[in-house]
This record gives structure tokens, C-alpha cells and sequence, in this order.
């Protein structure tokens, strides 16, 4: 199982920033709206792992 964290930075200004990793599409959606009640939305980014497909599976043979 991928490591998932979640980021959060407090800036000096009393903005705080989050970045979700590890966890794609809806999934990443939720969290991030649980964490968007702390206040307004200013700025939304969706990195690439957001768009990746969490249903496909990495197989290596040895030969």
C-alpha cells in the first residue's frame, strides 16, 4: 500500500496551504473538502497524481 500524507503549512500570514499525497481522484477530493471549512478557498491546484488511475496494478516478472 502507497503512503498517504496530507502537508499543511502555516504561512506567516495567517494562510495555510495543503498538500494531499498518496491519494487520487474522489478520494483526494474528500479530504480536501474536509479540510477547505477552515476558512476561504483562495487557490486550487490538482497535481498530476490526482488524475492518475488508482485502479491499475504494477506487476514485475523476474526472469
Amino acid at each position: 500500500m502507497q503512503s498517504q500524507e496530507i502537508e499543511i503549512s502555516i504561512l506567516p500570514d495567517g494562510r495555510v496551504e495543503y498538500t494531499i499525497k498518496g491519494v487520487k481522484g474522489v478520494a483526494c477530493e474528500n479530504i480536501s473538502a474536509l479540510l477547505e471549512q477552515l476558512g476561504k478557498v483562495e487557490k486550487e491546484e490538482r497535481t498530476g497524481e490526482y488524475f492518475e488511475d488508482d485502479t491499475h496494478v504494477d506487476v514485475t516478472l523476474a526472469g
